[in-house]
């Protein structure tokens, strides 16, 4: 079965930094396009970032751009998601997903981010 499980989340003061980590299984990793998302409470979840299977190519949202960077190891079956100065704005909780297919998302449990001071 598909398992997405994300790590790394916690409080940390604006300007700070954190790493997330997405743990994948159940489906043939490296051949799929990773991606990042948001929720914040209130509000519609938000794309972050997005890596394709080898990992040449990647994609941010405008509001992270420059801050925050995307990665895999498709060894260990991971992605990763290095966030540097952050702002309240990025408090939410933060999902791992990838798309297998139409109508065919998967998720992990999400990683509480909590950005203040």
């Amino acid at each position: 079965q598909v398992q997405l499980v994300e790590s790394g989340g916690g409080l940390v003061q604006p300007g700070g930094s954190l790493r997330l980590s997405c743990a994948a299984s159940g489906f043939n990793f490296r051949t799929y396009t990773m991606s990042w998302y948001r929720q914040a409470p209130g509000k519609e979840r938000e794309y972050v970032a997005s890596i394709v299977s080898t990992g040449g190519v990647t994609n941010y949202a405008d509001s992270v751009k420059g801050r925050f960077t995307i990665s895999r190891d498709n060894v260990q079956n991971t992605v990763r998601l290095q966030m540097n100065s952050l702002k309240s704005e990025d408090t939410a909780v933060y999902y791992c997903g990838v798309r297998l297919g139409y109508r065919d998302d998967y998720w992990g449990q999400g990683t509480q981010v909590t950005v203040s001071s």
